[in-house]
């Protein structure tokens, strides 16, 4: 008899355990299979600014437009822009404004380098008929960026943002004097730039990986008829892809 009574027993509590989700035999199992996962920094949502530094990569190239006078031209056959990367340093401080926007001020200094490709009809001074030509930059940039962000689903996020920059290029050649074979660029540029965030957040900070386009709108080329490199451009702008990691608390 004690043996059938023990043999029911176990047998309801199997049942029951498995009409409970099996919070009775393995109660830690069963949080994790309803979606009862621990917060990391549950207040941080409340807090009305916090700072963070930023590392990255980015992929620059030039934007050009041709000079009436390249087709008149009889040195270069083809002038054109060429993909380079860079890498990207920064600062990061974020306010809150409501529940679904912030406004982040991300200054950032960025190394740059940019090629032009030429292929020439007479051999240069090295006896090359194809140059590629590069542009090196260090420029500091002040971007103000306006964050849409998604409800916290556990410790995860999504958001994405819009926003203005304005650059100094630190390395400009703009004034340079001897700049036979150079593309003369300006110090300052500024335009728009928009992208897309994830938040991960950990027990001690949040890891933000983040990808963005920014442009600049302003013509940047300091053009000189007298230099054969540069005289063949009209106008020449910026354009950047940038993924950039924020880890901030």
């Amino acid at each position: 008899m004690l043996h059938l009574y023990r043999k029911k027993a176990l047998l309801s509590y199997f049942a029951a355990a498995c009409l409970l989700g099996g919070g009775l035999l393995f109660p830690s199992s069963s949080k994790a299979q309803f979606g009862g996962i621990e917060l990391n920094m549950p207040d941080h949502d409340a807090k009305p600014y916090y700072f963070g530094i930023t590392i990255g990569v980015n992929l620059a190239r030039f934007q050009t437009e041709l000079h009436p006078r390249f087709l008149q031209d009889d040195s270069v056959f083809i002038a054109e822009p060429v993909n380079s990367g860079g890498l990207t340093l920064g600062l990061s401080a974020t306010g809150r404004l409501s529940n679904r926007f912030q406004l982040r001020f991300n200054p950032q200094l960025m190394f740059i380098e940019r090629g032009i490709y030429y292929k020439l009809k007479y051999p240069d001074i090295n006896g090359d008929t194809v140059v590629t030509k590069k542009v090196e930059s260090v420029i500091m940039t002040f971007p103000f960026q306006l964050k849409f962000q998604s409800d916290r689903i556990g410790n995860f996020r999504v958001y994405t943002f819009i926003g203005f920059k304005a650059d100094i290029d630190m390395a400009s050649n703009a004034r340079a004097r001897k700049a036979e074979e150079l593309v003369k660029i300006e110090k300052h540029d500024w335009g728009p730039e928009f992208g897309i965030g994830f938040n991960f957040f950990f027990p001690s900070f949040i890891f933000s990986p983040e990808i963005k386009i920014s442009n600049g709108i302003r013509n940047i080329h300091a053009r000189d008829e007298n230099l054969k490199f540069s005289s063949v451009f009209d106008k020449i702008q910026s354009r950047m892809i940038v993924f950039t990691i924020h880890l901030e608390g």
